[in-house]
């Protein structure tokens, strides 16, 4: 039996898994608080996961039904580039500043300048700094709260530091590792140079976690600890990941030809690569894989995220919100949304806000507005499906993951933008899945992953949804106007 464990921004998700079994045996979550404030401030106590942690892994294992002596390791997620900064007691010294957090902008942009532009970053580290990588947080932190970061003995990322609550060990691993911003994603190392550019008094060969392979465990679990949860104290900790490296295991994206895109929160694009990739935009992370290998891949800011701020706005259930959204003709009747209620990453926009436009007295209605915000943030992630380039262009295949991935409705939306077939695995909420499937790859040897895959990677037939042509070809016109739309409100070229 293993664990897998995703500590996402909204909550963590705990599932058990019968690798011999091939099946989840229980599951269960816990939610988050997220701190927001002015200048796109997003933050979280790290001490809010450990108790998430804790009571999802009870009812997950409650569910299972299993003897906890059967589970032989753990593997975890978490969300990419959150600082979790903390002191000589293992404590952190500030709240964790998220992915999604802006406030670091100017902070990223000086860090940019300082290392030469795009050309210098790519040169460093294979890909360009953007906000909300860790670099610019501790940057701010630096300068904002010079006692706090004054403390600092490590800084961790959200899923090293869960691990480093299970095992002790402060590790990490390429793939997570490679949004921090100051790692190399070509030769798999920490850049201490870098590191000096964004923080001069604190010396990387302290404060940065050892680096360790995908394969190699965490570590084990401290005693205490494993006495606390009823487990064996040789139940390995894997290395684990970011969430969309990990994502990416559990929905069988090891291998070229497949695109994994999750309508999450945020939004993500990624596919496999066997080589490093230097893509023609800046906004293509060359992140490691965290099976080996390279995971290229486009991040956009506002789907499900968007989506929920429309909902919660006519205070609308899930269904009451599917009904709106099928109800109004695609292009929402000349309505267009640029939905970027936190910033944006992909395009490059930290500082932009929402705007909903073509309004009039016959077409602004609850299911047109619905419909708009929902295509736009679809808009978006074909936006960045573009960039990929050959890699996306090459594929076969979308597998859909995330909250959203559950519509029907959305899912034939993104056929029908992407003019690609659209299919869902069993379980949609991957990250966990591929940290468990890490987990049993990490301690047993015997398997490969690709059959740890093979095993536990259900694709759902009936969520399969085609494109179809004469809604591909309406996309077009309502996707030029989006882009029209970009390029008016933010200046951003058309093509």
């Amino acid at each position: 039996m293993y664990i897998g464990v995703d500590c996402g921004t909204q909550s963590t998700k705990v599932v058990v898994v019968d690798v011999e079994g091939e099946a989840i045996l229980g599951e269960a979550s816990r939610a988050h608080r997220l701190s927001e404030g002015d200048n796109g401030r997003r933050e979280q106590q790290p001490q809010e996961w450990v108790e998430a942690f804790r009571g999802a892994f009870e009812e997950a294992v409650t569910r299972a039904g299993i003897e906890r002596h059967a589970i032989r390791a753990i593997g975890v997620s978490g969300q990419q580039h959150g600082m979790v900064a903390l002191d000589a007691e293992g404590l952190p010294v500030h709240p964790a500043k998220l992915w999604c957090d802006t406030e670091t902008a100017a902070h990223n942009a000086a860090l940019v300048a300082r290392l030469g532009g795009a050309a210098g970053c790519l040169e460093r580290l294979g890909l360009v700094l953007q906000t909300g990588y860790t670099a610019s947080k501790i940057a701010w932190l630096r300068d904002t709260n010079p006692c706090a970061y004054r403390r600092i003995e490590s800084v961790l990322l959200p899923h090293d530091y869960l691990n480093f609550w299970l095992t002790g060990e402060k590790v990490a691993e390429a793939g997570d590792a490679s949004g921090t911003g100051y790692f190399d994603t070509r030769t798999r190392r920490w850049r201490h140079d870098v590191f000096a550019e964004i923080a001069p008094e604190l010396d990387p060969t302290r404060v940065l976690p050892r680096l360790i392979d995908s394969r190699e465990p965490a570590g084990t679990l401290r005693p205490e600890l494993a006495r606390e949860l009823g487990l064996s104290p040789d139940v390995v900790v894997a290395s684990g990941g970011g969430d969309n490296m990990l994502g990416a295991i559990g929905t069988g994206n090891i291998a070229p030809g497949i695109v994994t895109l999750s309508l999450g929160t945020s939004g993500t694009v990624c596919a496999y690569s066997p080589e490093s990739v230097r893509a023609e935009s800046d906004m293509v992370a060359n992140f490691c894989a965290s099976h080996g290998g390279w995971l290229p891949l486009i991040c956009t800011m506002n789907v499900t995220s968007a989506s929920t701020l429309v909902r919660e706005l006519f205070d609308l259930d899930l269904a009451a919100f599917g009904e709106r959204l099928a109800a109004a003709p695609i292009g929402a009747e000349g309505v267009t949304v640029l939905p970027f209620f936190n910033g944006e990453r992909v395009p490059s926009l930290p500082h932009a806000t929402a705007s909903f436009l073509g309004l009039d007295s016959r077409n602004l209605t609850q299911a047109n507005l619905c419909r708009a915000v929902v295509e736009s943030a679809t808009f978006g992630l074909r936006y960045g499906l573009e960039l990929l380039g050959p890699l996306a262009a090459g594929a076969s295949q979308i597998r859909l993951i995330g909250g959203g991935a559950r519509s029907p409705v959305w899912r034939q939306m993104v056929a029908d933008v992407t003019a690609t077939p659209v299919i869902c695995p069993q379980v949609t909420d991957a990250a966990a899945l591929g940290a468990a499937l890490q987990a049993a790859w990490c301690e047993r040897h015997d398997l490969p992953l690709s059959e740890l895959c093979e095993r536990l990677v259900h694709l759902d037939d009936a969520s399969l949804a085609e494109p179809k042509a004469a809604s591909v070809r309406a996309y077009e016109t309502v996707y030029a106007r989006y882009r029209e739309a970009l390029a008016l409100q933010h200046g951003v070229p058309v093509g």
